[in-house]
């Protein structure tokens, strides 16, 4: 069997073999996978990475500072793009880190500001630490749910008063989706799992998600407006709120610019664009999903390695 990346990676971080258990679960259900192998861990903390996230050497010695504190629940930062990636694989780097595609979620994909505490959106699972009893306290993370399931487990932990932190330094390095359908897809995928999370676990934190099936809307019913008999006035308008949002989105390309460059801001232009329409596409979808069972998913196997 292949084996794993970040396993291999995991091995030479800089902290005592001895005091390491490395897991790796297979399965077709992440969600699933990380409730097993947190169940058969041994250790206080549990240190989740994707099977192609590698660690910077000095990550868990970063976190160790932070596990004194029992009132710090998860510790994360951003997993970045790797300078062997492809141009068109940092062309979606660009999109991911830039404010008007993902907002606060940029934190995810780019070092931001200093360490400090943070909320659900500024953390990815592919890079976090839990303290595997908080985890478990609240049963861990829901099955019906993939992805958004460490956001739905974050707003629990909140609520119950647990610190979750962001430290920009405490990163990964991972590629993102190798071609535009993927990237296309991963997109939609956000957008499901964000409006699923939304019906499992509602809360006003997610107000803003609202807006990219929002913009959707309002682009489908554009042409309607254009063609239903009203005075010239209104349907100019209707046009207002797009016109407004081309100038953000063309702010948007020159302020990436000082950083990726005038070639890779202006590709990424369409790719902006394309995240809100796809996003929101997934979003209408994931509103009339039908969600599966929370925990105890015994139609997933799971297989579990350890090393």
């Amino acid at each position: 069997m292949a084996e794993v990346k970040a396993a291999q990676v995991a091995r030479q971080l800089d902290y005592p073999a001895d005091r390491l258990e490395i897991i790796i679960a297979r399965g077709r259900q992440p969600s699933v996978q990380r409730n097993v192998a947190t169940r058969a861990a041994q250790g206080e903390w549990i240190y989740f990475l994707d099977d192609d996230a590698l660690p910077a050497p000095g990550n868990l010695r970063r976190a160790a500072t932070l596990w004194d504190d029992p009132s710090v629940a998860m510790i994360g930062g951003p997993n970045i793009c790797p300078p062997e990636a492809s141009e068109l694989e940092k062309v979606f780097a660009v999109v991911l880190s830039s404010w008007l595609a993902f907002g606060p979620s940029r934190a995810r994909y780019l070092p931001v500001g200093p360490q400090r505490n943070a909320g659900e959106k500024e953390l990815i699972l592919c890079n976090l630490m839990a303290r595997r009893d908080d985890l478990l306290r609240h049963g861990g993370f829901n099955e019906a749910l993939y992805p958004n399931e460490e956001n739905a487990l974050m707003d629990q932990l909140h609520a119950d008063r647990k610190r979750l932190v962001y430290d920009p330094e405490f990163i990964v390095h991972r590629r993102p989706r190798r071609t535009l359908p993927a990237f296309l897809r991963m997109l939609r995928t956000y957008g499901r799992g964000r409006a699923e999370q939304f019906r499992s676990n509602p809360t006003p934190g997610s107000a803003m998600n609202f807006v990219p099936p929002l913009f959707c809307l309002y682009l489908v019913l554009l042409p309607v407006i254009g063609l239903l008999p009203l005075p010239m006035l209104l349907k100019e308008v209707a046009l207002l709120p797009l016109s407004f949002y081309a100038l953000a989105v063309l702010i948007q390309t020159l302020a990436s610019i000082p950083s990726a460059g005038i070639v890779r801001s202006f590709l990424a232009l369409p790719l902006v664009v394309a995240s809100h329409v796809f996003y929101g596409y997934g979003f209408w979808r994931g509103l009339f999903t039908k969600l599966k069972a929370t925990t105890g998913r015994s139609d997933v196997p799971v297989k579990l390695e350890k090393s």
